[in-house]
């Protein structure tokens, strides 16, 4: 009982100690009711007709009873609920700024910048309390070992579009070690139809250090989050939800460059970050026969002095296994 205490009174008061992982699915509104499912993030500002700040995202991801046995999964610390999921997933972020036309870095505004990490993570449920805490580690790198622009120019490439310039300049390699944890709590809810959840998060590490509180609502026709149930194979679920969240900036790699290499031609000094931003993520989701489909709208305010807002999107799919 004293160790539940103490995680969650940690992860609701985490925000008040600190001052990119782009992609999370451990938030209730990403729930899949099944103990094991691969699943397919990409996002875009292609959605949102631009291609710049964080332009893309690609998210790999397998929840199974036997990722509980890999190693990195050992050091996640967690309340131990009575129902418990272990994943792992594999991701690749990029980042530009507002114009990839020129080879030589934009002072001002955001450094190339591209990540790849393995991230490892375990979802714990307390379908009583109607709560749940969530744990993950990141291991990966910064930098053009992770192939931004291999990718980004192969893309292009294959569109016929412009051709990208200015990765020379970007963030230099370094490592990526991130541990994050989060926890929420469902405030109210009604049969399939309707829930209200709060949530908090603190993160830490050489990629990010973060923290937020935030919101989710859920309307439609769904599963309960806070449930173990498992989706039936026949099973129709349609529902929407906006997830609106407040984070505080302590730390930004994509942008500030890695702790331990300090050669990156450009980076976004500590007094130019924003410490205080406001994100909002919208999306649909369709669930039947343990196929899941979702489509989202992100929103986030400008993340540094000299930056603006930006706004992007995605889709999900995922398939019960």
């Amino acid at each position: 009982m004293k160790r539940t205490v103490y995680y969650c009174l940690f992860a609701c008061f985490a925000p008040m100690l600190i001052q990119a992982q782009a992609i999370d699915n451990t938030l209730s509104y990403k729930n899949i009711n099944t103990d094991s499912y691969f699943r397919l993030n990409y996002e875009n500002d292609f959605f949102s007709a631009s291609d710049i700040y964080y332009t893309q995202g690609i998210h790999l991801e397998l929840v199974a009873p036997w990722v509980e046995k890999f190693p990195l999964s050992k050091i996640l610390m967690h309340p131990h609920y009575g129902h418990t999921r272990y994943g792992i997933a594999l991701e690749h972020d990029g980042y530009t700024p507002t114009s990839i036309s020129s080879d030589l870095a934009l002072i001002g505004d955001r450094p190339f910048a591209a990540c790849i990490y393995l991230k490892t993570f375990v979802i714990t449920t307390d379908t009583i309390k109607k709560q749940r805490f969530s744990t993950s580690i990141s291991t990966g790198l910064i930098g053009p070992g992770a192939g931004g622009k291999e990718m980004q120019q192969g893309i292009h490439m294959w569109l016929h579009d412009t051709r990208p310039h200015g990765w020379s300049n970007q963030i230099q390699n370094d490592a990526i070690l991130n541990y994050q944890s989060e926890y929420e709590k469902q405030l109210l809810s009604y049969g399939h139809v309707f829930s209200l959840d709060a949530d908090a998060m603190a993160r830490i590490g050489t990629l990010s250090d973060k923290a937020a509180i935030g919101s989710s609502i859920l309307i439609g026709y769904f599963d309960s989050p806070f449930s173990s149930a498992i989706a039936g194979k026949n099973s129709f679920r349609i529902f929407a939800y906006e997830h609106p969240e407040f984070d505080v900036i302590g730390y930004d790699a994509t942008m500030q460059g890695g702790l331990f290499n300090t050669t990156s031609p450009y980076t976004i000094s500590a007094s130019d970050i924003s410490r205080i931003t406001f994100q909002n993520r919208f999306g649909f989701v369709v669930i039947y026969h343990r196929v899941y489909l979702e489509y989202f709208q992100s929103y986030v305010s400008n993340e540094f002095k000299m930056g603006n807002y930006h706004v992007w999107g995605g889709i999900q799919i995922a398939f019960g296994i």
